[in-house]
């Protein structure tokens, strides 16, 4: 990564050196949060399409959430359901001290330029409404007066200029002597999931045209408050730009409401001129841009304009980076540069980044885990996330056609504390089952609401049973067990030859207890212990479905055997301490190079061999950790490759790789029926 200076620049290397290696990727508002990312599932429903981690390696610099409205009916009968809703914040509470009203214009405006990276439609603004989060002390002098100013350029100056409709929330007190701070929280609708932008950069090799940047604000490099002036203080703040924040005020107004309303149409007019969008906050214009790199791990040249220097790279006025294809721009003219004063590798950069998440995470996690993760950022042979699949979209049925007593039934499974079950129904259903919300409950009670004698599948689903607190699972499993007349059903159950049964998470933990009553070598089965992070893990990691025997028989992977490809993983108790029977592995995480892995956070738990997926011999029960119900939608997987992007929009009908467990299913129950 190469920084391009005009001749006579006054900026020294040293200088900039210092502000990259101190700010920029040091310090905490603006180093990676991954250990915080990680910890958190993000996958749950099924619905979300944008999460904050971005592209094959899994960056934590997205701007916006994006959930899916509902399931689409997948049928051709009708256009695909892809609205949905966005969401994301804004925040500059350094600006308060100095000046408390710029603070709040600032914090609305960047939770827009953070919002327009989902597709809202024309005429946008109107559709967003925000929620602001205050906080202040008018206990201690001048707070009451600064608060009120902050308020009344938010709610009485800004918000009505834009067109946009803020409100707060309960109050509660707490003592605590801060400056003025507001945290907005933007939402509005989406008019189309698939055509929101990521910072991820696609190097020339694969398209990627020019970067453009967008300053909103007309020229100003105002340093106030930023965080190179917390970083060097007095050091920095010379000059008449130093001693003013940034603000949105003025004709600048108008240029940003212009901005919203051209990131909206720009779609309309060509859906594919931008690759890449991110906006310009905390850090400037060159945190903006490494942020890009990081995602697409390819390098990038910046060239500053005669006479600018660390104001220009390290102002947080409002702005924004777009990377447009090759061929998109019409004209587009480079600076002129006659030295290169300062150059980095984006391996180097990226470690700075993570460094501050890596220190934390070392203290909190296992050790070892976390160095292994750190060690990936400069890892050359660690291509990230791909898809290497051996089948391709099949016909969906036509599922408004498919009446419910044409339907196999499924026993959507689930006890207290499971949440994983609406995905998982959806994907049954949409796989052309009919399935079923069946409790625990209905099952143990005196006179049983259900029986599992009705169902030809049994779908145990993910979540956390009784608070995990007797271990993960197996207070659910000994619900059964313990239970003469459930562990008879169950029993009896898993013995019928014409049934099948996918457990997903915890419900895998729940089926690795009940292996003594699972026939076709479940007994061998090994029990997932707590990840060896120590940590809950979320992540989207690399899986491959080993091609054995009891797969090629199996109701569910069969169509998929040797495939590798991506899913969703979120857990704290995955970890195989045992090696494991090679012909009851149905599942196992690997690397970049497609080989089986133990390597943290390729591999999440730690797992021997990288099993997460085990099946008995004759292929009729799957029990798995990661969970292919959450990402049997197209736009719900957090990166699709190109490639298999083009192949599965125009052939699959919205659906992604996932579902093709879940069909294969639905075929085995169709040959059973045509026998």
């Amino acid at each position: 990564m190469g920084l391009g200076l005009p001749t006579g620049n006054v900026v020294a290397r040293a200088t900039l050196q210092r502000a990259v290696e101190r700010l920029m990727l040091r310090l905490p508002s603006i180093a990676s949060k991954s250990f915080l990312i990680t910890i958190g599932d993000r996958s749950i429903t099924g619905l979300v399409c944008r999460d904050q981690m971005v592209g094959p390696w899994q960056v934590p610099v997205a701007d916006v959430g994006v959930v899916r409205t509902t399931y689409p009916r997948l049928s051709s009968e009708d256009e695909e359901t892809v609205t949905g809703e966005a969401m994301c914040m804004g925040e500059r509470p350094p600006l308060a001290i100095l000046n408390p009203a710029a603070s709040a214009r600032i914090a609305v405006a960047e939770a827009l330029t953070n919002l327009v990276a989902a597709y809202l439609g024309p005429s946008s603004l109107h559709k967003v409404k925000l929620s602001a989060n205050w906080m202040a002390n008018p206990s201690k002098p001048g707070q009451g007066a600064a608060l009120y100013s902050a308020v009344e350029a938010l709610g009485m100056d800004l918000c009505p200029k834009l067109g946009v409709g803020a409100s707060s929330g309960d109050t509660v007190k707490k003592e605590v002597s801060s400056p003025v701070s507001v945290v907005i929280t933007a939402f509005a609708g989406v008019v189309d999931v698939r055509q929101t932008w990521t910072p991820q950069l696609l190097p020339p090799a694969s398209g990627g045209g020019e970067l453009i940047f967008v300053d909103l604000a007309s020229g100003k490099t105002r340093l106030a408050g930023s965080a190179l002036a917390q970083v060097f203080g007095s050091v920095v703040l010379l000059g008449q730009d130093g001693r003013q924040t940034p603000d949105l005020t003025g004709d600048d107004v108008g240029i940003f409401k212009a901005f919203v309303e051209a990131t909206q149409l720009v779609r309309q007019q060509e859906q594919e001129v931008v690759l890449a969008y991110h906006d310009r906050s905390d850090g400037g214009l060159f945190t903006t841009i490494v942020e890009m790199a990081f995602a697409g791990r390819t390098g990038v040249d910046i060239y500053l304009p005669e006479g600018k220097g660390l104001e220009w790279l390290f102002n947080e006025e409002l702005g924004a980076v777009f990377q447009v294809k090759v061929g998109g721009l019409d004209s587009f003219k480079k600076g002129v540069c006659e030295e290169v004063v300062w150059s980095s590798t984006r391996g180097e950069l990226q470690r700075m980044w993570a460094e501050t998440s890596f220190k934390i995470q070392e203290i909190r996690d296992d050790p070892d885990c976390a160095k292994e993760e750190f060690a990936l950022i400069e890892e050359k042979e660690h291509s990230g996330l791909f898809y290497d699949l051996t089948f391709t979209p099949t016909p969906s049925p036509l599922l408004t056609s498919i009446k419910e007593h044409q339907r196999p039934r499924v026993a959507i499974l689930r006890e207290q504390g499971v949440n994983g079950h609406v995905e998982m129904g959806y994907a049954f259903y949409a796989a052309g089952f009919l399935p079923v919300d069946v409790h625990m409950s209905d099952l143990l009670s005196t006179t049983p609401a259900q029986s599992l004698s009705t169902f030809v599948g049994l779908a145990a689903c993910g979540g956390f049973s009784y608070g995990d607190v007797l271990g993960a699972g197996k207070g659910w499993a000994h619900s059964v067990l313990l239970h003469p007349r459930a562990r008879d059903e169950f029993k009896t159950f898993f013995e019928r030859d014409d049934t099948f049964t996918l457990a997903v998470c915890n419900g895998c933990q729940f089926l690795s207890h009940l292996r003594e009553i699972i026939p076709n070598g479940a007994e061998a089965w090994p029990e997932f212990k707590e990840n060896k992070s120590g940590r809950f893990e979320a992540r989207v990691c690399m899986v491959e479905i080993v091609d054995t025997e009891a797969t090629r028989k199996s109701v569910f992977l069969r169509g998929m055997k040797g495939s590798k490809l991506p899913v969703a993983v979120a857990h704290g108790e995955g970890h195989v301490a045992v090696e494991v029977k090679e012909e009851l592995v149905g599942v196992r995480y690997v690397d970049s190079k497609g080989e089986k892995t133990e390597k943290y956070p390729l591999n999440p738990n730690g797992s021997l061999g990288g099993v997460t997926g085990v099946q008995t011999s004759d292929g009729r029960v799957l029990a798995m950790m990661p969970h292919p119900e959450r990402v049997v939608l197209l736009e719900s997987n957090s990166w699709i490759g190109e490639e298999v992007s083009k192949i599965w929009r125009k052939q699959g009908g919205g659906r992604g790789p996932w579902m093709r467990l879940f069909e294969s299913a639905r075929e085995w129950c169709d040959e059973r029926a045509n026998k």
